[in-house]
């Protein structure tokens, strides 16, 4: 197991460091990039409201779209377990 690297990430101008695997980094940058924009859009959109409307706003919105729909690196994890499953089931009709 690698060694948790500290991460600084910026949501709704508020600072957290996080510790993660550095493979994990990436996606970590991407998804934060990605709440952001949204709540930009969202403040765009709805003026006037308080940073935790946007932020609830932002929740839903994502949580949605991951149960809605699989992302592009959601059908790739799918594909990948669908492959591992496969594998299993022919090592397990294989044994006696």
């Amino acid at each position: 197991m690698s060694e948790l690297i500290p991460v600084n990430i910026v949501i709704a101008d508020r600072t957290y460091r996080i510790k993660t695997q550095p493979t994990d980094e990436e996606v970590i940058r991407k998804t934060v990039k990605l709440i952001n924009d949204k709540l930009f859009e969202f403040k765009a959109q709805y003026a006037g409201k308080d940073m935790q409307d946007y932020i609830a706003m932002v929740i839903i919105w994502y949580a949605t779209q991951s149960v809605g729909g699989a992302t592009v690196e959601n059908k790739e994890v799918i594909d990948s377990l669908i492959k591992m499953e496969g594998q299993l089931d022919a090592l397990i009709d294989v044994k006696p």
